[in-house]
């Protein structure tokens, strides 16, 4: 039965079974990590590209924590990795949680859906790294 709250059909991802704080754990590994395990195997060009920029764009993060990069350049290539999350996530991973957070309702995600979940996901990452760059003093205006 389809259920009229839900704008697209139900999925399950593969830790929706566990116990709810190893399901948790496995959730937030979600959020930080775009690709499945045989993400590679499908798609193999856009996944090394993908996964070279987030090497890239770890090592700006790291340059940013020593000091050497201004805000403005992490803020860019945070922005170009969110931009490329998108595909990947859609390819890899195309569900969003429904419903509150603690909730474990997914559902088949939209473009939209994702273009919203990716940026402000990545939104809510950035301005903690930003935040603790501040507290430590190593942000460069």
């Amino acid at each position: 039965m389809v259920d009229p709250r839900m704008p697209s059909e139900p999925v399950t991802p593969a830790f929706a079974g566990r116990a709810p704080m190893s399901r948790w754990v496995a959730e937030a590994g979600e959020h930080l990590w775009p690709w499945h395990r045989g993400a590679f195997a499908e798609h193999r060009l856009m996944h090394t590209l993908a996964l070279v920029a987030a090497l890239a764009v770890s090592v700006v993060w790291t340059l940013a924590a020593a000091g050497e990069l201004a805000s403005g350049m992490v803020i860019g290539w945070w922005f170009g990795w969110s931009l490329l999350e998108i595909p990947v996530r859609l390819k890899t991973k195309p569900y969003v949680k429904e419903g509150p957070w603690w909730g474990a309702r997914f559902r088949r995600a939209s473009v939209m859906d994702m273009v919203c979940y990716v940026l402000f996901k990545n939104l809510l990452i950035g301005a903690v790294l930003f935040l603790t760059l501040k507290a430590l003093g190593r942000l460069v205006a």
